[in-house]
C-alpha cells in the first residue's frame, strides 16, 4: 500500500534475483521463500509515498519490538545522526524484562566533540522526543568506531551480541575488527 511502510517483497520472479545461496540451497529456500507461498520475501522494510517513489527504511530481521511497538533501528539511528555531534549511529534491541526488548544505542562522534554526560542526556531525550517515552534507549554508549562489512553496513547483530556478552558469530565479511573491540570495551 502507498504511503505506508510494510515488507518489500516480490511475486513474480525477475532475471536479476538471487536465485540461490552457493552449496545451501535449503538455506536459501529457508531465507526467502518459507514466509509465504510463492512469494520472495527480500527481507527490507519499504515504503512508497504518493508520487510512487520507494525508500527502503532497513531491514525486517532487524526490527525493534519494544513495549508492543515495532520500530527499525535505522529509525532511532537517523534521530541519532541528525545531532551535529553524531557521525555514526546504531541501535539494537536487547531482552527487557517488562517491555520484552529495549534500545541500547551506540555514537560516534564527529572531530571536535567530546563524549559527556551532559551530550548522552541530550542524546537520549533527542530520540524520546521524536519517537515517544517508551522507546527511551536504555543506554547510550559513545564508542571510536562501529563493526561494518567491506560494504560499509553496520554489523548490528555483531554489536548486540558483543554487548550481550554473547559469541558474535561469523565475522568473515567483518572489515575492522576494531569495531568489535570499540563495542567490547565500551560495554
Amino acid at each position: 500500500m502507498r504511503e505506508e511502510v510494510g515488507e518489500l517483497v516480490i511475486t513474480r520472479p525477475w532475471p536479476g534475483m538471487t536465485q540461490g545461496f552457493w552449496k545451501d540451497p535449503d538455506r536459501y529456500l529457508e531465507t526467502y521463500w518459507s514466509r509465504w507461498k510463492d512469494v520472495w520475501v527480500h527481507g527490507d522494510w519499504a515504503y512508497v509515498d504518493k508520487d510512487g517513489t520507494w525508500f527502503i527504511h532497513g531491514r525486517s530481521d532487524d526490527t525493534l519490538k519494544i513495549a508492543g511497538k515495532r520500530v527499525g533501528p535505522a529509525e532511532v539511528e537517523s534521530v541519532l545522526v541528525g545531532h551535529p555531534a553524531v557521525n555514526e549511529a546504531a541501535a539494537v534491541g536487547v531482552p527487557h524484562e517488562v517491555k520484552g526488548e529495549t534500545v541500547v544505542c551506540f555514537c560516534v562522534l564527529r572531530p571536535g566533540f567530546e563524549p559527556s554526560e551532559a551530550l548522552r542526556g541530550e542524546l537520549t531525550e533527542r530520540v524520546v522526543g521524536a519517537m515517544g517515552k517508551a522507546l527511551k534507549p536504555e543506554r547510550l554508549l559513545f564508542v571510536r568506531e562501529l563493526p561494518k562489512t567491506r560494504s560499509a553496513k553496520i554489523m548490528r547483530r555483531v554489536i548486540r551480541a558483543t554487548h550481550l556478552g554473547q559469541e558474535p558469530g561469523d565475522l568473515s565479511s567483518l572489515d575492522n575488527p576494531g569495531g568489535v573491540k570499540a563495542i567490547a570495551e565500551a560495554v
